[in-house]
């Protein structure tokens, strides 16, 4: 039986916190350095903080995550599974009628739409123009982009 998402959300984890140095593989892409493992719960406080409106990129996300913790990066694969959990319990929270994380606020590098998420693109595509946004659509007529999102980045982390 697979781990329910609010399991893999709150359960502790001994590499959710660790640093350490970029491994040989990815030195080519990301540098030498130091690098984060963050939490889900860490990435679900930062979503939290993204006012009605504003967008973030992943990028954005992890050099918050990286800033905060000292290091030079944050694991990029760690970082989208995280994200996918912040937003599948967001939506059971949904159900549930709490306070949801506005993972929909997160868009992908360039501002591509995160497919990923819970009911697709489509889905939070609905939600971004339900706060204002203007969606674009890639050559195929399917959603695919937050329009001019750079006027719209959060830069309450600066």
């Amino acid at each position: 039986m697979a781990t329910p998402w609010r399991d893999k959300m709150d359960m502790p984890h001994p590499s959710y916190g660790r640093v350490v140095d970029i491994p040989p593989k990815m030195v080519a892409q990301h540098g030498e350095g130091r690098l984060l493992i963050s939490s889900p719960l860490d990435i679900q406080a930062l979503v939290n903080s993204v006012p009605v409106g504003e967008l973030v990129t992943v990028s954005m996300l992890m050099a918050k995550l990286a800033q905060d913790a000292g290091t030079d990066k944050t694991c990029p694969m760690t970082t989208g599974i995280f994200l996918r959990v912040v937003s599948e319990v967001a939506e059971l929270d949904r159900a549930e009628g709490s306070a949801v994380a506005p993972y929909w606020r997160v868009l992908k590098n360039k501002g591509k739409l995160n497919p990923k998420y819970p009911g697709g693109a489509v889905a939070q595509a609905e939600r971004l123009a339900a706060e204002g946004h203007v969606l674009g659509r890639n050559t195929h007529g399917a959603l695919a982009k937050v329009e001019d999102f750079e006027a719209s980045l959060f830069d309450g982390w600066a």
